[in-house]
């Protein structure tokens, strides 16, 4: 049973005190609180601690890069993947030395990776440097929790599992200037065997489409570029997904959408014809797969067939013979044979996705996969996962051959790699490109003419007019 967390004043009078204490901090150090926060894992990950800076914001925090600067620490965290809690672990146990160093630093642990009981109880027992531990559902309360552990100098820990309303008056402070991420819903149902993210994100929550779309017309006119709807399966969206991007896509401006992520058991034919009729709308798909075995899938409870996930693939590039799809693998899966595996491998070559995002099997405690019997070496699925991305690495160099000679337009995002005076962006597909240009065309849209074609990138030359 998870602890419930009754707070000792209500929120706004925890934002006032709070106010009141950054300012006497201000008066007495000659400089704001400083708060280092990170956020692990997924585009939505990264759109809930953007709402947490805005909220500190909202106290008086200023940030910082470096936590030997930082009176409050404050770790968003990742549950999806064994490796990003061990990160965590890893983080909280150096944090030790500046706990003892500075008996005022607050160290907290929010999000899904908190939301699980075990977890909190780790933290509890093992973590004492620890001071505030919040899950998924408690972000509305940070207020109250903060200045509950401020003004008492109490531990608090918060695994409430009450969804609250969407609060659609929270400020965001966005990290990007001309990039940005807008949830359109929360939670899941879909429950597949492997994934913890329903049972440290509750069911599906939407958010009305009229909050939705003044959001998005906030983004346009204040510049943003690309924007990403964000939703664990955003086909779900209860208001209707094709006609929400539909009614985005009439909104003037220049500017692209993109969104993530689309469960392949509610993609339709209606969400392809919207993609491919519209003027912002990238024409690309990430539309995860997870196996290419029917009794993986099965296994997996995905709810679709490979041939039912072809028929998508099929009716888009019937329409589109060179529209972009990439997709989600996990390699390894308990019971999982070589055969199957062999499965997943022609189906990469069937699809030519663009790119795949391939994990090894990682074991959730709580989920039905966990209790699976799994006879399958690290060491071989290790292997397994390699063999795939050789195979998706020959089949990306051949895809990627498809825009040489093309013009694509690339949002510059940054400098590249290739080296020095280089810059980076993606075009409407996805697809990474890399070419020699001044940095003043970072954050613009530009002209590509795609000369060669990596197993990575497209390389290109700037059109100037």
């Amino acid at each position: 049973m998870s602890e419930k967390y009754v707070p000792a004043v209500g929120n706004e009078e925890a934002l006032q005190n709070l106010i009141g204490w950054a300012e006497k901090y201000r008066s007495d150090n000659g400089h704001a609180p400083m708060a280092f926060l990170h956020s692990y894992g997924c585009q939505q990950n990264v759109s809930d601690g953007e709402k947490i800076k805005g909220m500190l914001s909202k106290i008086g925090y200023d940030f910082t890069e470096d936590t030997d600067y930082a009176q409050l620490i404050l770790l968003n965290t990742c549950a999806v993947r064994e490796n990003a809690e061990d990160r965590v672990f890893g983080n909280i146990g150096n944090f030790k030395k500046l706990k003892e160093n500075s008996k005022d630093l607050i160290i907290g642990i929010c999000g899904c990776m908190a939301q699980q009981k075990h977890v909190a109880d780790k933290i509890k027992e093992s973590y004492r440097q620890v001071d505030l531990v919040f899950g998924t559902f408690a972000y509305n309360e940070l207020y109250s929790m903060l200045w509950e552990v401020i003004s008492k100098h109490r531990r608090l820990f918060n695994q409430s599992e009450v969804c609250t309303e969407i609060d659609e008056g929270m400020t965001q402070l966005r990290d990007d200037k001309f990039r940005a991420f807008v949830p359109i819903m929360y939670g899941c149902n879909n429950f597949c065997t492997y994934c913890i993210v329903p049972y440290v994100r509750g069911r599906e929550r939407s958010r009305k489409p009229e909050a939705v779309l003044a959001e998005v017309k906030s983004l346009i006119e204040q510049g943003y570029k690309e924007i990403t709807l964000l939703g664990q399966n955003v086909n779900s969206y209860a208001y209707g997904f094709p006609q929400l991007l539909r009614d985005i896509d009439k909104m003037e401006g220049k500017f692209r959408i993109r969104f993530m992520s689309s469960h392949p058991k509610d993609a339709t034919r209606e969400l392809i014809d919207t993609i491919i009729d519209s003027e912002h709308i990238c024409k690309h798909l990430h539309l995860p797969v997870q196996a290419g075995s029917d009794r993986v899938l099965k296994a997996m409870n995905r709810r679709y067939t490979v041939e039912k996930y072809m028929e998508m693939i099929n009716y888009a590039r019937g329409r589109m013979p060179h529209f972009s799809f990439t997709t989600d693998l996990i390699v390894g899966f308990p019971g999982e044979s070589y055969e199957e595996f062999c499965q997943t491998k022609e189906l990469i070559k069937r699809v030519k996705y663009d790119n795949i995002y391939s994990f090894v099997y990682s074991r959730r405690s709580g989920t039905p996969a966990a209790e699976m019997e799994d006879n399958i070496s690290d060491k071989q699925k290790g292997l397994w996962l390699r063999e795939l991305l050789l195979e998706q690495r020959e089949i990306t160099s051949e895809w990627f051959g498809r825009f040489v000679g093309n013009t694509v337009e690339v949002l510059v995002d940054g400098e590249g790699r290739t080296g020095e005076g280089w810059l980076t962006g993606k075009n409407d597909e996805n697809i990474i490109v890399e070419f020699p240009a001044d940095k003043k065309y970072i954050g613009e849209f530009v002209k590509v003419r795609i000369i060669k074609a990596m197993n990575w990138a497209l390389e290109g030359e700037i059109i100037t007019e």
